[in-house]
């Protein structure tokens, strides 16, 4: 089942084998749920090959103008095994009436597989009309790095350009309950692709599971690479609740991981 489409302009022909990451470190002390701000990702990348004279060039756009941010396929499990799981909840949830989950467990992750599924097919839509990056009237607008979010009447000179600065981004929903501050095209895309995948949603709204906003794209904080031969090592920041290898789609031949 496909998650989503790679971005127009992704950096085509460059593949790679064997990335890991280098070294990682156990805190001594539980992390309360929104107290991360980030994570700092050292990714290398072996047995590179393409045009390689290229890599350089997409790693600048790429800092110049974020990444699609797409959920990365972890999030729907070991051979899409949490999708398996919502289509079983789909036709449960059309037979009995279910109670609202608190998101733990098996059940969270395929609640949350559900609504990335959505999400990561509205923003392939985006990307296909070169949007994903522009804010349009009766968008709903995410400021970096935080939660809050702001309805877009009609875009202006200074929204366009703090989000050509990546200051602010685009958003796509995280279907749930709750009227949607979308509004005219942007909705009516919204709204269409999300009837596309009817067991996702009858799973959500069985949950009553509130509806949240997620920025379309992903700003890449002190992106540093190292090129020796075929190797590639890459550092990079993100903020919270995003995925390295969305970064990773952009520079290298991950498409068929992703599908």
């Amino acid at each position: 089942m496909p998650l989503g489409k790679r971005t127009p302009d992704s950096f085509a022909g460059l593949k790679g084998e064997g990335w890991e990451v280098l070294s990682a470190d156990a805190h001594q002390r539980k992390l309360p749920r929104g107290a991360l701000e980030g994570n700092r990702f050292e990714i290398t990348v072996r047995q590179l090959s393409g045009d390689i004279a290229r890599l350089r060039e997409r790693l600048e756009r790429i800092v110049a103008g974020g990444v699609p941010n797409y959920f990365g396929p972890q999030r729907f499990g070991r051979d899409a095994g949490n999708l398996e799981q919502v289509l079983r909840a789909a036709a449960a949830a059309e037979a009995e009436t279910r109670g609202r989950s608190r998101g733990r467990g098996d059940q969270g992750f395929m609640l949350s597989a559900a609504r990335s599924l959505i999400f990561n097919a509205i923003l392939a839509a985006r990307v296909e009309t070169g949007t994903w990056n522009r804010l349009q009237p009766g968008d709903v607008a995410n400021l970096d790095g935080r939660g809050s979010v702001f309805a877009v009447e009609a875009v202006d000179v200074d929204l366009e350009r703090r989000c050509a600065a990546l200051e602010v981004h685009p958003t796509a929903p995280l279907i749930g309950a709750g009227e949607s501050l979308a509004r005219s095209a942007v909705l009516e895309l919204e709204t269409s692709v999300a009837r596309l995948f009817p067991e996702a949603e009858t799973v959500v709204r069985a949950e009553r599971m509130n509806a949240e906003r997620r920025a379309l794209r992903l700003r890449v904080r002190d992106l540093e690479h190292q090129l020796d031969g075929d190797v590639l090592r890459l550092r990079y920041a993100l903020s919270a609740g995003s995925f390295a290898t969305a970064v990773l789609r952009e520079i290298i031949g991950l498409q068929d991981a992703l599908e």
